[in-house]
């Protein structure tokens, strides 16, 4: 919870929001927060310290902002119960508050990141003297949503065993109801030892989770957009290995979210801010 917490302050801070003076209730009221969705922070200075610090920050994504300031601004209420007493023993001097208002899909973006776990993506064993083919778990939706696909830099492979899988059974694969090659064994791995980086960014708003995947990860798949020309250069260079040498690791995440949203707000720039750095393969 404290590593979910340091990650919403820093994407407060990356986009250097002004503190507000908590002062009176009109506050909320004038900024019209009744609907809005959105990353904010509260904080406080002390008579002996004017720099505020953070108490508090939180991704409001089910519960509109102003339910939830006012929930830390109503003594009767246990989060606001906290900051009037310590007001009225005078550990604080001043309570502030900062908010970025977010749209529906950034919210499922930063969910995406905060709160989905990668999902290693098997390999079979060289075919065709050097050439190895990726074998994408079951189970990806049939639905609209956001994916995101990763690697990692160090050469060992995810703990899930070899599978053969032959280039013709791809090449008659169809992107209907057909089914991908699949890894049919558990797919675990030791995240606490993973140090996975994040390279691109998919939105499945005209094709599926699970057509979009496959159209990545299938091979010999010729590239559908100008959009998809790095990742998908990337993950075929990937396939070829040399003798002893393992391809990358390669991850994917992906999380549901309903198409009449995926269209607003700037999702690569709210995920290059929660991460950290840009997204090596969306443009």
């Amino acid at each position: 919870k404290r590593d979910v917490m340091q990650n919403i302050v820093q994407i407060l801070e990356s986009v250097q929001l002004k503190w507000e003076l908590f002062q009176s209730w009109t506050d909320f009221s004038r900024l019209h927060l009744s609907n809005k969705l959105a990353i904010f922070g509260i904080g406080y200075n002390t008579r002996w310290k004017e720099d505020i610090r953070y108490h508090y920050a939180e991704i409001s994504s089910q519960v509109p902002l102003g339910k939830r300031l006012r929930e830390y601004f109503n003594s009767e209420k246990p989060e606001g119960r906290i900051i009037m007493t310590r007001v009225q023993k005078m550990n604080w001097k001043n309570v502030y508050y900062k908010f970025l208002e977010i749209t529906i899909s950034e919210a499922r973006c930063l969910e995406l990141h905060m709160e989905i776990d990668w999902i290693p993506i098997a390999h079979s064993k060289p075919t065709g003297g050097n050439i190895v083919q990726y074998l994408l778990p079951g189970g990806i939706p049939k639905s609209p949503g956001l994916y995101a696909i990763g690697y990692e830099e160090c050469h060992r492979k995810p703990q899930s065993p070899d599978h053969e899988c032959s280039g013709q059974d791809i090449e008659n694969e169809t992107l209907g109801d057909a089914e991908m090659p699949l890894s049919q064994a558990p797919l675990k791995v030791d995240m606490s030892s993973t140090r996975i980086t994040y390279c691109f960014l998919g939105i499945a708003e005209v094709r599926t989770l699970q057509q979009c995947l496959f159209l990545h990860f299938q091979a010999n798949t010729k590239t559908f957009s100008k959009e998809w020309v790095g990742i998908n250069g990337f993950l075929s260079q990937n396939c070829i290995v040399d003798p002893g040498i393992s391809p990358k690791s390669i991850y994917i995440k992906f999380v549901e979210v309903e198409r009449d949203f995926l269209s607003a707000g700037s999702l690569v720039e709210c995920l290059e801010k929660a991460i950290g750095y840009p997204l090596k393969f969306n443009n």
